[in-house]
């Protein structure tokens, strides 16, 4: 490749597209032993029940099963507050009940069959509405209402808000639960060699996966190894299960490798789904379009364990929050648990859910006042100022990404440029050919929008080494996981912009604990921000380093020296190779830490999303003819990954908004549709063409002015696409998914 000392702002290929293209990138189903068995789970078939006894009788006799474990023979070691490593009570249909380790798949299958168990079967409830009914049976200790009430988040005062109004607007929505759908299920191989544990696994947090481990397994670190190879999606949700902790107890029982792979089915019912939710918004506003109050009420499905439903529940009130300029709101989110699977992290969290609700209310707000609905949106989006009301957190105190208060400025924002941006692009000004009309007998024509914020990337501590070697090489080591949105890509590319060397020279460790510093896990759009930093400090502090060691060799201060590619030059025209600098000078490092964040704004990324549909009015389809995606980024590190990125939420978020839906049988409990068949999420031929811009926008905080991207996009489609919808045939559709069924049923009761 041709030298380049500019990588920021440029699309160079990613690291891993070679391997993938290829098919040489190993994945964790891909690495294997020669000794190694095979893990398969017993999983229960009531949704709620008591396990009474379990007999392993017939199966420890069956050639070739290594061991069997099961609840009644486990240590009381646990995932998470309210999972254990195996339960006496099962909690959905699919719930694990105990684990086989077999020489091959089958025999350790036909082994699950020959278990035996017997029950105590408890009712089920299925919808959250069963669940907090009047005497339900607790699915955990402390009842199904989780805090025993709602998370609160508010400003101002509601009642003085609504009482300004000249009107108020309320409405319910409803939306499904529906399944990340990666094309890797979960995989877990575990290897005991009588001291020490390693365990590869699709992972977006090894060095969280070690600390958990450790923890339910009663191991002290130093003997735990986690390595994350390749991951095949992971959108938020590819952990966060009993898989890695059944491998590793069946590895330490046999002193054997063991592999847990999911089927497609147990992915679907035991991996990780999205909360399913009812939300009532009530929205207050004067005449003249200014909103004085806003009052959003949710109640979340967590499903059968907590995963990280109360972070999806904050996430999901943050636009009602803070995404329009009013002094009163309030949100509430009551999150309950019901006998159906777990739902967790999954891509962009609760804001799809919550943006739904909010961005449908605002556009019902602006065609009952009759003003359009950008016109409304440029009047009440929240500007770089911020809130209005006073700053509760301390001032020299790191301010939340998710605010509720007021009085605290935004470091960017960018979101006016993206209401204008996009509305040039999709030519909102301009009629569209045949909304209100036919201009064929059936096809009617609309046009809608949407705006949003998230959270604009700072995450937890972050850390990175980089190392000048001994072979005058450079090494960047991380301790994130690239969990498919190319981080791997841009973390280089930053680190290069310092070193001022081509992208592709630098050797990138990542996905090992042993080798790397400790990270959070791949979460909330973090990474490009939290770990950026970290690696530009680290870079700069190894550059600082390098110039120091040419000064002294070079007799010349280290003001007038530059690193440019693999030479250390002076502005005198000396110079000197980092061959030679090393030769002299031994290997260089530097370490960096930092707590991103800012204690003087908020760091917030925000974008709007244009739509043009055809809706048919004979059959119920929705086609989209144009999609324009506007977002503000920050600085945009790689163009065509970021590019991608928009593509990629929006066409995932087609599923949500148009098809995808958990179905679970309401008398058994059991998940009817977990395959792809009947899981029907969009394909590549579903996908329309969509125009993507970027707000002109640097953040003076992230790193060379940059913000988050990997989750915004999917926030914008679901509430877009309704309200085209609405404003090609009238009729507003406030439960997902808009399927043709459902749309054709409200035109036919609109029109009677």
């Amino acid at each position: 490749m041709s030298e380049n000392l500019g990588w920021v702002g440029t699309s160079p290929p990613r690291r891993d597209l070679k391997d993938k293209v290829t098919g040489e990138a190993e994945y964790s189903a891909d690495i294997s032993f020669d000794d190694m068995l095979h893990a398969k789970v017993l999983r229960s078939p009531h949704p709620h029940a008591i396990i009474l006894s379990v007999d392993t009788t017939e199966a420890d006799k069956l050639q070739g099963v290594r061991a069997v474990v099961t609840p009644f023979d486990i240590s009381n070691g646990r995932i998470a507050p309210d999972v254990s490593i195996l339960d006496k009570k099962v909690r959905f249909v699919g719930d694990e009940v105990a684990v086989v380790a077999a020489d091959d798949p089958y025999t350790a299958e036909l082994a699950v069959k020959l278990i035996k168990v017997s029950y105590d079967v408890l009712p089920f409830y299925r919808t959250t509405d069963e669940a907090l009914s009047e005497g339900a049976e607790p699915i955990h200790a402390g009842g199904n209402l989780i805090n025993n009430g709602p998370l609160v988040e508010q400003r101002g005062n509601l009642d003085e808000g609504f009482a300004e109004a000249d009107l108020v607007l309320e409405e319910s929505f409803t939306t499904p639960a529906h399944s990340p759908a990666p094309l890797e299920p979960r995989t877990a191989l575990a290897k005991w060699d009588g001291s020490r544990l390693t365990l590869w696994k699709s992972s977006r947090g090894i060095h969280a996966d070690k600390a958990s481990l450790s923890q339910a397994l009663g191991l002290p670190s130093k003997s735990l190894r986690v390595i994350g190879p390749h991951m095949g999606a992971g959108y938020g949700g590819k952990d966060e299960t009993r898989t890695a902790v059944l491998a590793s107890i069946l590895s330490i029982r046999t002193q054997m490798p063991v592999r847990l792979e999911l089927s497609r089915e147990e992915e679907f019912v035991a991996g990780r789904r999205r909360h399913s939710t009812m939300t009532t918004l009530r929205m207050g506003l004067k005449s003249n379009g200014e909103i004085t109050a806003i009052h959003a009420k949710t109640v979340m499905d967590t499903g059968a364990y907590l995963s990280s439903g109360p972070g999806v529940a904050r996430r999901a009130g943050q636009g009602a929050l803070y995404l329009y300029r009013c002094p009163n709101v309030r949100y509430e989110a009551s999150l309950v648990y019901t006998n159906t699977p777990t739902a967790g992290s999954y891509r962009a969290l609760g804001a799809p859910q919550g943006h739904f609700a909010l961005e449908s209310v605002a556009d019902l707000a602006a065609k009952s006042l009759g003003l359009d609905p950008l016109h409304f949106r440029k009047k009440n989006q929240v500007t770089i100022e911020g809130q209005p009301g006073e700053r509760t957190t301390p001032v020299n105190e790191i301010v939340d990404t998710q605010p509720s208060e007021g009085g605290i400025p935004f470091s960017s924002n960018g979101l006016s440029e993206c209401l204008t941006l996009g509305a040039e692009k999709i030519g909102w000004d301009q009629p569209v050919n045949g909304i209100g009309e036919s201009f064929s007998k059936s096809i009617k024509r609309g046009r809608g929008m949407s705006m949003f914020l998230y959270r604009g990337g700072p995450g937890g501590k972050s850390h990175a080494a980089v190392a000048l070697t001994e072979d005058a090489s450079y090494s960047l080591f991380t301790g994130v996981m690239d969990v498919g949105e190319g981080s791997a890509t841009v973390l280089s590319q930053i680190a290069s912009q310092v070193l001022s060397i081509p992208y592709d020279e630098i050797e990138l460790v990542m996905g090992d604990t042993d080798i790397t510093p400790e990270a959070s896990i791949t979460a909330g759009s973090s990474v490009t921000f939290s770990s950026g930093l970290a690696v530009k400090d680290a870079a700069e502090v190894l550059r600082n380093k390098i110039l120091n060691q040419a000064s002294q060799l070079l007799a010349e201060p280290q003001g007038v020296l530059n690193l440019h590619g693999s030479k250390v030059i002076s502005e005198s025209g000396k110079s000197l190779s980092l061959s030679d600098l090393v030769e002299h000078s031994g290997a260089i490092s530097a370490k960096a830490s930092v707590v991103p964040g800012s204690s003087d704004y908020v760091i917030n990324s925000f974008g709007a999303h244009f739509v043009e549909v055809e809706v048919d009015v004979e059959t119920g389809r929705v086609n989209i003819s144009r999609y324009v995606a506007a977002h503000d980024a920050g600085t945009i590190i790689n163009p065509k990954m970021a590019e991608n990125q928009v593509r990629g939420g929006v066409s995932q978020m087609l599923g949500f908004t148009f098809s995808e839906d958990m179905e679970i049988d309401p008398g058994t409990g059991i998940v009817v549709n977990s395959n792809f068949l009947d899981h029907k999420s969009p394909t590549i031929l579903d996908f329309p063409d969509i125009d993507v811009v970027f707000a002109d926008v640097t953040d003076p905080i992230g790193p060379f002015g940059a913000k988050s991207l990997g989750e915004p996009p999917c926030i914008g489609p679901a509430p877009t696409i309704a309200n085209a919808i609405y404003d090609a045939v009238g009729v507003r559709i406030t439960d997902l998914p808009i399927t043709p069924n459902k749309l054709l049923s409200a035109i036919k009761s609109h029109k009677a």
